[in-house]
């Protein structure tokens, strides 16, 4: 028998090792705001061939490039388990095929505002009372 033997979970920890506590509900609500904004966002910026978000990470003080279907599954695990898991970023990413989530909250902003301001200024029909 080996110490390989004993090795329990995927880093060889305890097996029984707590996770993180679970999500408060307005944590819950923030992340469900967050996955119908980046609907939103992917909606808008793709068809313009923005590939994802621009992440910056604390941990290694880097950005990560994080394309809309890692982005979402993401979100999604961090409902489920309280956290993400870590993932491979994408191999010698174009930065220009990513926005940060600012930026993107500001386009879809700008698009907005433009259909509101298009739509306040489009002519009406003319009503029988305004003769």
């Amino acid at each position: 028998m080996s110490t390989w033997d004993d090795a329990t979970g995927p880093d060889f920890g305890p097996a029984d090792r707590p996770g993180p506590p679970p999500l408060t509900m307005e944590e819950r609500a923030g992340v469900l705001d967050d996955l119908a904004e980046l609907e939103v966002f992917r909606t808008l910026l793709e068809p313009t061939g923005i590939k994802g978000i621009v992440v910056d990470c604390p941990d290694c003080d880097e950005e990560h490039h994080v394309d809309w279907a890692l982005m979402q599954a993401n979100l999604r695990q961090l409902l489920d388990e309280g956290q993400t898991g870590r993932h491979e970023p994408p191999f010698d990413p174009n930065p220009d095929d990513y926005v940060s989530w600012d930026y993107a909250s500001g386009y879809a902003d700008g698009i907005a505002a433009a259909a509101e301001h298009e739509a306040d200024t489009e002519p009406r029909g003319r009503h029988a009372r305004d003769d």
